[in-house]
């Protein structure tokens, strides 16, 4: 994978990140090439070894097959999870450690299900705030559009696999045209 000042790509626990600068630095002895990354929600600077890159999951932003993936995923009906909160928990920790976009969207899926069927804990919550925010900043990115519409889609797609979340979607999605209307 090569790299350049400008280029977007996807860090994992992250999401979208803008590469800033690509320096080298003496390291025991040894030129080694490091990547900063701003990550573009909230204001995080990450160096990353690029040599490393690929072993933590960088990579590039997801293509329109990866998009046709993330969608047939958040449309899936019958999903079987753990039922036991603390495992469900850590298989969810451990979809969202490895980057992948189509196991962060299967994250997003069951706890958006769950949440609207017997709620969440507090961690729980957090953890579905934080899938949610690592898939849309991808999302917006892939479509090339805003974060405010790449929400209102997922909240749409996901409308659409759940009923009950149906209102949820069409009022977010009326929040993002009176927004665009107001600019």
């Amino acid at each position: 994978m090569t790299f350049e000042v400008g280029e977007t790509v996807v860090y994992p626990h992250h999401g979208a990140a803008v590469i800033e600068d690509v320096s080298t630095r003496m390291l025991k002895g040894e030129e080694k090439l490091y990547l900063t990354l701003r990550v573009a929600q909230g204001d995080l600077t990450i160096q990353v070894p690029a040599e490393n890159c690929e072993m933590v999951g960088v990579r590039d932003v997801v293509d329109q097959k990866g998009l046709k993936e993330v969608h047939e995923v958040l449309m899936e009906q019958n999903t079987e999870e753990p039922t036991n909160w603390s495992r469900r928990y850590k298989a969810n920790v451990e979809k969202i450690a490895t980057g992948d976009i189509v196991r962060v969207a299967e994250v997003v899926r069951d706890l958006s299900r769950r949440d609207n069927e017997k709620g969440l804990s507090a961690g729980e919550k957090r953890m579905l705030a934080k899938a949610r925010q690592i898939l849309i900043s991808e999302l917006a990115l892939a479509r090339e559009t805003d974060e405010e519409e790449a929400t209102a889609q997922l909240d749409k797609v996901l409308a659409e696999s759940d009923p009950t979340l149906q209102a949820e979607a069409e009022e977010a999605a009326e929040k993002v045209k009176e927004a665009k209307k107001a600019k």
